[in-house]
C-alpha cells in the first residue's frame, strides 16, 4: 500500500491538500496548518498508509502543495 509523508512543521496552511483530498486532510483550528488524517508522527514527519483508491487525489494534493511538504511513498 502507498504511504503519505507530511512534513507538517513547514505547512503554510494554504488548504490545497484539503481541496484535493478532503477525506484525508483537514485544517487545524489550533494553528491553521493541515492535518493528515489517520497519521502517526515519526520524528518530524507524519505518515499514514492509504488505499489505492485514495492515491490519485493525494498525488494531486502533493503536486499542488506550494511548499512541497507532501510526499507519496510507493
Amino acid at each position: 500500500m502507498p504511504k503519505i509523508a507530511h512534513y507538517r512543521e513547514k505547512c503554510i496552511g494554504c488548504n490545497s491538500c484539503v481541496e484535493q483530498a478532503p477525506d484525508r486532510w483537514k485544517i487545524s483550528e489550533a494553528d491553521g496548518k493541515s492535518i493528515l488524517i489517520g497519521s502517526k508522527k515519526k520524528g518530524e514527519v507524519f505518515v499514514t498508509e492509504i488505499r489505492m483508491d485514495e492515491l490519485e487525489a493525494n498525488e494531486r494534493a502533493a503536486r499542488d502543495c506550494p511548499v512541497r511538504i507532501i510526499k507519496i511513498l510507493k
